[in-house]
């Protein structure tokens, strides 16, 4: 993160699991991974994806890895945004849907949705309804925030681990950060 009105962040090797607390690893996918590849590339993902790793040795046994695979049946907004990005438009099994190599092993849990919200019935069935959850991941001012608001909303006390997740760019990865602390204590940035 820059200096420049920066919110106050721990290394990723200094947050430690709160007692119960799941981590939730948004959509670690190639489709995210590398903008040379992908439009939905994170140019912030190459520094990311080691502190995911590295903070999900803390959580063992307490892993869930969500994943986007788009869904044209959709229907209704989606259609439009199909529009816009077809190339999406692959089975679930496609390389694109791929979990990255280096976090393809940390999953204890793994959730799949076509949305980009992951507050779904499945993660809650993994989680529970008011869970603790800690989440990392790409895109922070996608999916990421997209989870952290309807999960604090439904009563989640939910971490934002920041040098853990990845924006579509700087700047968006700490206006997204800047909107959820705007949460506090229901949503709080670490």
């Amino acid at each position: 993160m820059s200096t420049a009105g920066a919110l106050p962040t721990v290394p990723v090797d200094e947050v430690e699991p709160l007692e119960d607390e799941w981590l939730v690893v948004i959509d670690p996918q190639a489709v995210f991974a590398d903008p040379a590849t992908s439009p939905w590339g994170s140019p912030m993902w190459a520094e990311t994806v080691p502190r995911i790793g590295r903070l999900a040795t803390a959580y063992e046994g307490r892993v869930v890895v969500t994943r986007f695979v788009a869904d044209p049946g959709l229907g209704g907004s989606w259609a439009d945004y199909y529009d816009d990005w077809q190339f999406a438009l692959v089975p679930g099994t496609d390389p694109l849907y791929a979990v990255v190599p280096e976090l393809v092993d940390l999953a204890d849990h793994v959730v799949t949705e076509p949305t980009f919200g992951k507050w779904t019935r499945g993660l809650r069935a993994v989680i529970g309804e008011q869970p603790r959850l800690a989440l990392a991941g790409v895109a922070t001012d996608c999916c990421v925030i997209s989870t952290a608001l309807p999960a604090a909303d439904a009563g989640a006390s939910v971490r934002v681990v920041a040098q853990a997740c990845a924006g579509s760019t700087l700047a968006m990865h700490e206006q997204a950060l800047g909107a959820m602390s705007m949460f506090a204590p229901q949503v709080t940035i670490v």
